[in-house]
């Protein structure tokens, strides 16, 4: 039925400081995320519970959420040197080459994530550290496979081609959208190594004055702000991603962590709903209502999409339904992407 292949995309990016980040940062996000699922999330009633999903879709969801975390905890993972490292000028050269060197090793073992890479300081805070940091990282690591480099704060596009101008061969770069300056120049053909696109809800809100308690990733100001980003690379195969909840269990009890997944829970499925399907993920916490989230919404609608499609094949119909062949392309695209994500054919 579903012919051809999709694209993979990671469901999301693990941002880590890289001063923190270890040759053991993947295995251990794992393990705490894991530790969480099994104290606060035991099986498939606390799961529909928490999540407000259906006790059979949580079913579904549980065992899949505790495979991933067991094997492929973090899809995509950039190693920070930006807003979650701050200024160490004394020590920013040493991280950098320390962080090459877990990366090859990583590598060496098979550990490295399907996606990797880093993200540099801003050329509005210091395009000379930015550029310093970027060499000296990528000069041991080379461009391995996965490798992408996330360029933050961009408020004019000649930034973007200086940055471009100094990328190895056969890396590609991300562009953080963080500011309301960046809006008008996004468009087809911006850069031919431009590879994504990440919305950055903090510094964005920020910029629009808006009040602190509405830097939220669910404010109609940043579904406007994405909008213009669906539009501008509509055409293009630049990903999108979603940006972060700056949040974490206010503690180890139970409540908390429900409280705090709920509302991540929250914000994910608002994401994929405009048609977002990657967002940042800041916290070991986060692992496990990003995929339960992920794999709730794609099984919700999976049998029903499937059903369409099959009939507008057979030339009859599902319920009444008259779907125009848009729509069924949508359908069938929707369907590539819960298989992408849930790891499975179709």
């Amino acid at each position: 039925m579903l012919t051809g292949s999709f694209h993979w995309q990671p469901v999301h990016t693990v941002y880590v400081p890289a001063h923190r980040w270890s040759v053991r940062t993947v295995r251990e996000w794992g393990e705490q995320a894991r530790a969480l699922l099994e104290e606060h999330l035991a099986g498939p009633e606390e799961l529909a519970e928490v999540f407000g999903v259906p006790l059979g879709l949580a079913r579904a969801v549980h065992p899949r959420v505790a495979a991933k975390l067991a094997t492929e905890p973090i899809e995509d993972v950039r190693i920070d040197f930006e807003d979650g490292y701050g200024t160490r000028p004394a020590e920013e050269d040493g991280h950098a080459e320390a962080a090459a060197e877990a990366v090859l090793e990583l590598h060496r073992t098979g550990g490295l994530p399907r996606r990797w890479g880093l993200r540099v300081k801003s050329f509005a805070d210091d395009e000379e550290r930015s550029l310093r940091t970027l060499a000296l990282f990528l000069e041991r690591t080379g461009v391995l496979p996965g490798c992408t480099v996330t360029f933050p704060k961009v408020l004019e596009e000649p930034a973007v081609h200086r940055f471009a101008e100094r990328l190895p061969a056969g890396a590609g770069f991300e562009l953080q959208v963080e500011d309301p300056r960046t809006l008008p120049f996004l468009r087809p053909g911006l850069h031919e190594r431009l590879t994504g696109a990440h919305f950055g809800v903090f510094d964005y809100t920020a910029a629009l004055g808006l009040p602190p308690h509405e830097q939220r990733l669910d404010h109609p100001a940043c579904d406007h702000a994405r909008h213009l980003m669906q539009t501008a690379f509509a055409t293009t195969p630049v990903e999108l991603s979603d940006g972060s909840l700056a949040a974490a269990p206010a503690s180890e009890a139970t409540a908390d962590v429900h409280v705090l997944w709920a509302r991540h829970a929250q914000l994910v499925r608002h994401s994929l709903g405009n048609g977002f399907y990657q967002g940042w993920d800041m916290h070991p916490s986060h692992l496990v209502s990003r995929f339960a989230t992920v794999y709730a919404f794609h099984l919700a609608r999976y049998d029903e999409y499937a059903a369409r499609v099959r009939a507008w094949e057979e030339q009859r119909q599902v319920g009444g339904v008259l779907d125009e062949p848009a729509t069924i392309k949508s359908l069938a695209a929707a369907l590539r992407r819960a298989d992408s994500a849930l790891g499975h054919a179709g």
